[in-house]
Order: C-alpha cells, then sequence, then structure tokens
C-alpha cells in the first residue's frame, strides 16, 4: 500500500467514516491514478475534470455513481493532500430527480407471495414493512427483533446512527415461522459461512420475485423503502414521525414522497374545475 493511501485512510479513520466511505473514496483515487497513469498527486486540476467527464460522457456511468468520485476526489486533494478549494475545482454534479414507482397492496402481496422461501419472503417483508435500506437488512440480528415493544432496532444505519423503526405483527408471525424452519443463529438473514448477507444478493432475492410476480416497474429493492414512506403518508402518518423511522437527517428529504403520494395528489382539484365550479354558483 502506497504511503499517500495509508495517508488517506488515516484521515478518514479520524473523521470516523464508514468503512462502505472509505471503500468507495480510495477507489474514486485510484480510478483516476490508472486512468492516467500517474500518481493521484501529479495530476493537474484540469485532467481531474477531463476525467469526470470522461466518466459521464464516454463511460456512462451513473451521476450517483459520479457524484461519489467526485466527492471522494475532492476530499483527497483538499483533506488529505491538503489543498485550497480554488487549487482543485471539482464542481458538484447535478443530477436529475425521478420521482420513485411505488406498488400497490396487491402488487405487494404478489411480490412476497412470489419469494422462493420463506427466508426471501421473510426479507422481503420486513424490508418493506420497516422501511429499511438495504444494508441495514443484511446487518440485523435476531436479537434487534423487539417484540415486546413491537419495533425492530437498526444498529447503525447510515451516518452511523442507531434508530427504531417499526414491527409489522403480521411479519412477526413471518419471522417466527422463518426461525423455526432455519435456526439463523447471529444474523438473522445470514449468507454463506454463516456472514451477513450480500446486499447484491439480496437485490438478486427481489429482481427474481418481481419478474415471477409479473410486474415489470424499473428500480431495485429500495423501492420497497419508497412505497413505506409513501404508504405511511397515504395513511395520514404525521412526516416527522416517517423522518424518525426512516433515519432522515433531513425532513426535506422525506417530504419528497408528498409528491407520489396519491391522496395528496388525488385530493387537488385542478384550476378547470374550480373555474367551472365558481361559474356554476354564479348562475345560481
Amino acid at each position: 500500500m502506497s504511503e499517500l493511501r495509508k495517508k488517506m485512510i488515516r484521515t478518514m479513520q479520524l473523521r470516523n467514516f464508514s468503512p462502505a466511505t472509505q471503500k468507495n473514496y480510495v477507489r474514486a483515487v485510484i480510478g483516476l491514478a490508472e486512468h492516467y497513469k500517474r500518481s493521484p498527486d501529479a495530476i493537474n486540476p484540469q485532467e481531474i475534470q477531463d476525467y469526470i467527464i470522461h466518466l459521464l460522457n464516454v463511460r456512462k456511468f451513473a451521476v450517483g455513481s459520479c457524484q461519489t468520485i467526485a466527492t471522494g476526489l475532492r476530499f483527497f486533494y483538499t483533506v488529505t493532500l491538503g489543498l485550497d478549494n480554488s487549487r482543485v475545482p471539482i464542481p458538484k454534479i447535478r443530477g436529475s430527480r425521478r420521482l420513485p414507482v411505488i406498488l400497490g397492496g396487491d402488487q405487494l402481496d404478489r411480490l412476497f407471495a412470489s419469494a422462493d422461501n420463506i427466508k426471501h419472503r421473510a426479507l422481503l417483508m420486513t424490508v418493506y414493512s420497516a422501511g429499511l435500506r438495504v444494508s441495514e437488512v443484511t446487518r440485523l440480528k435476531g436479537s434487534d427483533i423487539d417484540s415486546d415493544r413491537m419495533m425492530i432496532r437498526v444498529e447503525q444505519g447510515k451516518g452511523r446512527k442507531d434508530r427504531y423503526t417499526v414491527l409489522s405483527q403480521r411479519v412477526l408471525e413471518v419471522l417466527r415461522d422463518y426461525w423455526r424452519i432455519c435456526n439463523p443463529k447471529l444474523w438473522l438473514f445470514p449468507g454463506y459461512s454463516d456472514q451477513p448477507m450480500s446486499c447484491v444478493n439480496v437485490h438478486y432475492i427481489y429482481t427474481k420475485a418481481l419478474k415471477k410476480a409479473g410486474i415489470k416497474i424499473s428500480g431495485g429493492i429500495h423501492t420497497l423503502r419508497h412505497c413505506f414512506a409513501t404508504h405511511l403518508l397515504e395513511a395520514a402518518v404525521d412526516i416527522r414521525t416517517i423522518q424518525i423511522l426512516l433515519g432522515h437527517k433531513l425532513i426535506t428529504t422525506t417530504a419528497r414522497y408528498l409528491n407520489v403520494t396519491s391522496k395528496t395528489l388525488q385530493g387537488t382539484p385542478s384550476p378547470l374545475d374550480l373555474q367551472q365550479n365558481k361559474r356554476s354558483g354564479s348562475d345560481q
């Protein structure tokens, strides 16, 4: 390992960055160095910008991936190397915001019924019913299921924060059946060799059940988290409560689900109808 990489990892560890963040940031710098076949401290700002443009326009990286790479490079040059921001003009990459696809109740029932076995069905139902991120469901332990309080403890979620979310009675019954049949040890949904299930495997389970159910939508298993938030809003649950359950730092992040809540949109009259009603009232 080079001295530069050791220094970068050390500066990230001092800031208590998550292992995933450390891995992504180091990978960003390695990608830049491999592209130019030079040490990253010998690459100039123009070349850094050209590299990001190359990722966007030539290699067709997703905007989210490029944003992570740009943030990792910005950290390396401004924090690890201590350069002034003006000397490393790495812009923030703007991306388009797409509204999430929301599954209806019948579609969710079909999805869960299409899961191959009780372990996969329990996993998918847990993700939806508790609004979990894929990285959170893979790290759940049996001890995190609090049936007395009907809550699920999420340990060290995004931002390294613990939180509690709801435990569905229906999911609890499925989890108990799953426990009796599979008897997991430490991890609630273990992968190979009693290690946590990989996020890739969770995505595969979701897409396979989706295909078997005949549901043709875009997006990955994070769709179930979107459904959780949207369906709670439609059930008139307070948005601040939903923010806490989801573990959002900002309530503005949670508020975006108002854009896809059917009851919010359907309850808003068109101005064309308002004008028609106004005229009808004046005619009487």
